[in-house]
């Protein structure tokens, strides 16, 4: 799970500090506030990670990827140059990291239960970054690479709390970094001790390996969905392959705890308790056209008494929620589940619902939540449900970004134990207050103008 988050000079963000990541993190606040650029950031670092470029230090995206954020020059702050951008992240792996000491297997070296990254980032030449210095933290101890003064492509190796021992032969320089966060290959050939980095390298790949998007702009429904077998990882940023994820769980038999002592049920049917919670139809199915056949329709009611029909005959809002409850239901328990304006489409009192599942999942599926939202409604009910008990707000993190003069600012809401938000911002939501003012006096004139007649 994502701990803590530090940036520098990316997008309109001149600067967050030691940004608190929870299980429920939420991102609130007006268009062009910087909400967005903060999933951009992770977006970024996987889709980097999980290129087969090794010497593409971060790789920008294009149409076809989680995001596309141009070039280095786009991605900086105010768009300086030379530019530079730094950030730093910690996390809790899923199990606790033993650290083998490479002198001797029988000893470990360190245990960790939380592990950091930092990078920092410069231009070299031509709108091209280059690492400047990586560095892996944990247990007290600090193993880094660093660029050397003046060279822009021979890096040292540097340790806190631990001593890196040279192989025999000329001390060579280290080159750079396998893409932004990787030791080099001659780091392990260069020194008789360093086996473990790779570990630690892991480690980072295997959080980003763990974490899903689902973007906001989702596909239209379709009348026909044809199902060759696939078992796709997630729901595709557009939630094209939400079909395709559950007639997959559906073949492998899979089986989701709804909580403590209640029968467990398919991922179909967890997705059809949750459509009918939400109020928008009463029940829901994937069904083949005929027996054997690969191509499938999804048929829904909408009340007890309906007659069924296809997801393309019903409101939009259906086809647009049904990508985010199955990604959070059918992504691996501990993931981390990135969701852009998931309330989109939805009447309010289904985004209010819509708060619901995700604190079931997260209480359930024991995954990390970081919304990005405009919805007051949503909001709303997470306060309730702190006031309530059922969701403690210690588990929760809640921000407001805004943009002052030309950077992003991002305040932490102050939630207490009632669910008040203690130091909520001006015009949070909007001013309701000014409009209720407004109608009033706009009524009073009218009345006035009506009697002068």
């Amino acid at each position: 799970m994502l701990r803590e988050l530090t940036v520098a000079n990316f997008k309109s963000w001149k600067s967050i500090e030691r940004m608190r990541l929870a299980p429920i993190t939420g991102l609130f606040g007006s268009n062009s506030s910087g909400k967005t650029a903060i999933l951009q950031l992770l977006l970024l670092l996987k889709q980097t990670i999980e290129s087969t470029d090794r010497a593409q230090v971060l790789e920008f995206g294009d149409e076809r990827s989680l995001t596309n954020l141009g070039s280095f020059r786009d991605t900086i702050f105010g768009h300086e140059k030379p530019g530079a951008l730094a950030f730093s992240l910690g996390w809790r792996p899923a199990r606790l990291l033993a650290i083998p000491d490479p002198q001797s297997k029988a000893n470990v070296l360190f245990t960790a239960e939380e592990l950091s990254f930092s990078c920092s980032l410069d231009e070299l030449a031509a709108d091209r970054p280059g690492v400047a210095s990586l560095a892996y933290s944990t247990a007290g101890q600090r193993f880094g690479l660093n660029r050397k003064p003046g060279k822009s492509a021979k890096f040292e190796l540097s340790g806190e709390g631990f001593h890196f021992t040279r192989a025999l032969g000329r001390a060579w320089d280290l080159p750079a970094p396998v893409k932004f966060y990787g030791f080099p290959d001659q780091v392990y050939a260069y020194y008789q001790n360093a086996g473990f980095l790779s570990e630690l390298q892991l480690a980072f790949e295997n959080l980003f390996g763990q974490l899903y998007y689902l973007g906001p702009l989702r596909e239209f429904p379709q009348r026909h969905y044809a199902w060759k077998g696939s078992e796709p990882s997630d729901m595709g940023r557009r939630g094209e392959r939400v079909v395709d994820a559950l007639l997959a769980a559906r073949h492998r038999g899979r089986y989701i705890s709804p909580g403590y002592k209640r029968p467990h049920r398919t991922l179909e049917e967890t997705t059809a308790h949750w459509l009918k919670d939400l109020g928008l139809i009463h029940d829901f199915c994937v069904e083949p056209i005929s027996d054997k056949s690969n191509i499938y329709q999804v048929k829904v009611r909408r009340s007890a008494k309906s007659a069924q029909v296809l997801i393309t005959d019903v409101g939009f809002g259906v086809s647009q929620i049904l990508p985010v409850l199955v990604l959070c239901y059918y992504v691996p328990e501990g993931s981390i589940i990135l969701l852009e304006q998931p309330e989109i489409h939805l009447h309010p009192s289904v985004q209010s619902v819509l708060a619901d599942v995700l604190i079931d999942a997260v209480a359930n599926r024991h995954v990390q939540i970081i919304v990005e939202s405009h919805s007051e409604h949503l909001l709303r009910r997470f306060q309730r449900r702190i006031a309530e008990q059922k969701l403690d707000a210690k588990s929760t993190a809640f921000y407001f970004c805004q943009l002052t003069g030309d950077s992003s600012v991002l305040t932490e809401l102050d939630v207490d134990l009632f669910g008040n938000i203690r130091n909520w911002p001006t015009d949070f939501f909007g001013d309701e207050f000014g409009e209720m003012a407004a109608i009033t006096q706009a009524a009073a004139n009218r009345q006035s103008r009506v009697a002068d007649k």
